[in-house]
């Protein structure tokens, strides 16, 4: 080993009775049963279901509660502790507002207190004692690891144990240790989070599932469409910029921009007052309980149809000049008859309606107004200088990727893209050609090039980002074409359908899917594709298991946008050291709504495969970290200490 390295090992292990220790440690630890990893995707701002995912870890508290308690607790028992866990801070209110007395206020705090150390025994019972030392509500860290550790065979300790809760009730302090303990019973039960994309877009809160997932400990997140939009609007691409704006105009949803992000919208809001009336097809869609004041609804209706005829524009110049891109399909505002209102696409000519053509010049009809141009420039400036904003999306950047292997699964939002045969399908970027992984990492390349130059608007990794939000190649959209110009415009449905990449057929067989593993040095027979980005219809018994199991598709329809499609509110899946299971979700409407009814929204839970031997940390991605660790430890006491 570099003699550098080992000069800084042995500074934190000084001596060889430190690294037989710490070897000792990490060997043990290699044969402890891994952790429970949580997958989830498609959150779309929905906060409040996915909070809701996460504090029962897709039902796996329930699962603990009843292994636990369901030969002493009866079924609505086990739903109120297990709602208490959940929400401990709102259950705590409801529950102690039935008690007349302080004798059986005490009284229930001794019985639940008790309860909850049980729970949190038993969840952390394959973790060491330092990793669940890190999860316990710090200022009851001596308490509790008291409690949890007693000994009491000679009942020598009895009064000591009693008296210790005694005085937690007596102080005030009861309420608190619960919420710490349900907090800490909701870590242990997923060791790890792996979001697999889009969080943006749509529902009203994704600024908090950001700031959750900041909070959260141990999470990686692979990029979805939505997401890899708005890094694209902070690192400096306007047409990605018009997006996120207008998708926020369109649900409703602006008040993300100005209130969360704080950008100012007045100046855009000028130019759609002075251009631009009322039009049926840009009115906000409701998917909130929010009422709108005729006002308010216009404001949004002309705010809609500005952004939406800049953005258009702004398409134009990259098209034009990323000829790699093949996209001359769109330059849809020169296929436009401006004086008989028809569009020629695909060489067949259509009416237009809802037309909002004011701003265009049917010379030059990609050109921007002055004052279009300078609201773009005021708009990028606000946000590339929010501080919240950057903080997001810095974490996003820093915990996300396009592609994630991790213990022997492939992680990716979108798709792969192919060819209808199976072949990887090929792209030249920049004199070069791309396919499969290959394509994939430069993709992310240029992505994080992009990101780190946010002063380089308009050059090649900036118009890639936006590329990767809308092209055919595109592995996070993975259709043709982006149809969002018929939509608006063309009353006939078929302009509208977007064809997907064959990955979306082919990922149904497995020996494909054995393919697209190797490509990502994985094993065939063992790994699986986890996949989020495109809904899976139940309704209409689709089958989100796919492939003999070698691929999962996790996009049930955490959007509230979705689930009228779907027939669900969501897949999630847990995989422990056990094997996989898949949960499907019912909607969920609120938070108050489980707190009274004590449900858990949840559906069923599928097996998709059980291992045949218990799978260890050994076997891990963190056990081939630990491994190396070891081995450096080895190397240390080798050429240090013998």
């Amino acid at each position: 080993m570099d003699s550098k390295y080992l000069d800084l090992l042995a500074q934190k292990y000084d001596s060889e009775e430190k690294v037989a220790t710490e070897i000792i440690n990490l060997e043990a630890i290699l044969d402890l049963p891994k952790g429970t990893e949580h997958f989830v995707s498609d959150l779309h701002g929905e906060y409040q279901a996915f909070q809701h995912v996460l504090r029962n870890g897709s039902g796996n508290v329930k699962v603990k509660i009843r292994d636990l308690f369901k030969d002493e607790l009866q079924e609505k028992e086990l739903n109120e502790f297990a709602t208490l866990v959940y929400y401990p801070e709102e259950k705590l209110q409801l529950i102690k507002s039935n008690f007349s007395s302080k004798q059986e206020l005490r009284e229930w705090y001794i019985e639940i207190i008790e309860r909850m150390l049980k729970l949190v025994a038993y969840a952390s019972s394959k973790y060491t004692r330092s990793k669940l030392r890190r999860a316990l509500p710090k200022q009851f860290v001596y308490i509790v690891e008291e409690l949890l550790y007693k000994t009491d065979e000679f009942t020598n300790k009895k009064d000591y144990y009693a008296k210790m809760v005694d005085q937690v009730i007596a102080l005030g302090q009861a309420d608190k240790l619960i919420i710490g303990l349900a907090y800490t019973t909701q870590r242990l039960v997923v060791d790890h989070l792996h979001v697999v994309g889009d969080i943006y877009d749509r529902g009203p809160d994704p600024h908090k599932i950001v700031d959750t997932l900041i909070d959260y400990h141990s999470v990686d997140i692979q990029w979805g469409n939505h997401d890899a939009l708005w890094i694209g609007a902070f690192a400096g691409s306007k047409v990605c910029l018009a997006n996120i704006i207008r998708i926020c105009a369109r649900y409703n949803n602006l008040d993300i921009i100005e209130d969360v992000y704080g950008i100012n919208l007045r100046p855009l809001l000028n130019l759609a007052e002075k251009y631009y009336d009322d039009n049926p097809v840009f009115r906000p869609k409701r998917i909130s309980d929010e009422t709108l004041t005729e006002q308010e609804q216009l404001q949004i209706t002309k705010i809609h149809q500005a952004i939406s005829m800049i953005q258009f524009k702004l398409e134009s110049p990259i098209i034009k000049r990323r000829q790699c891109f093949a996209m001359e399909d769109r330059l849809l505002l020169e296929k436009v008859d401006y004086k008989n209102k028809t569009a020629t696409i695909h060489g067949i000519t259509y009416a237009l309606e809802n037309t909002c053509f004011a701003t265009i010049d049917p010379e030059q009809p990609d050109r921007l107004l002055e004052e279009e141009q300078q609201v773009m420039d005021k708009l990028l400036f606000s946000i590339q200088h929010s501080e919240k904003l950057a903080r997001h999306m810095n974490f996003l950047m820093k915990k996300g990727s396009l592609y994630l292997q991790y213990n022997g699964n492939l992680l990716i939002h979108g798709c792969i893209p192919l060819e209808e045969n199976g072949d990887m399908k090929k792209m030249e970027i920049e004199g070069k050609i791309y396919a499969g992984r290959d394509l994939l990492d430069v993709f992310e390349h240029y992505l994080r090039h992009a990101f780190a130059n946010p002063d380089e608007t308009d050059d090649f990794a900036t118009d890639m980002v936006w590329y990767l939000w809308t092209g055919e190649n595109s592995s996070l959209f993975g259709k043709r074409e982006m149809t969002t110009f018929e939509r608006y415009f063309i009353k006939e449905k078929e302009t509208h359908k977007e064809r997907k990449n064959p990955y979306y057929y082919l990922r149904e067989d497995e020996e494909m899917c054995g393919k697209m593993l190797a490509e990502f040095d994985l094993d065939p027979e063992h790994g699986r594709i986890i996949n989020g980005h495109t809904p899976v219809k139940e309704i209409d018994g689709e089958n989100p298991i796919k492939a003999n199991g070698k691929m999962i598709v996790i996009d049930g329809g955490f959007s509230k946008a979705y689930q009228s499609t779907t027939g669900i509110a969501g897949y999630t899946l847990l995989y422990n050291s056990y094997g996989m299971q898949l949960v499907a979700h019912q909607k969920f409407n609120s938070k108050e709504e489980v707190l009274s009814n004590e449900t858990d929204v949840l559906s069923v839970k599928r097996l998709v495969d059980k291992e045949l031997e218990r799978q260890m940390v050994r076997e891990t991605n963190i056990g081939e970290k630990l491994s190396q660790e070891i081995s450096n430890l080895n190397s240390l006491r080798k050429h240090r200490y013998m």
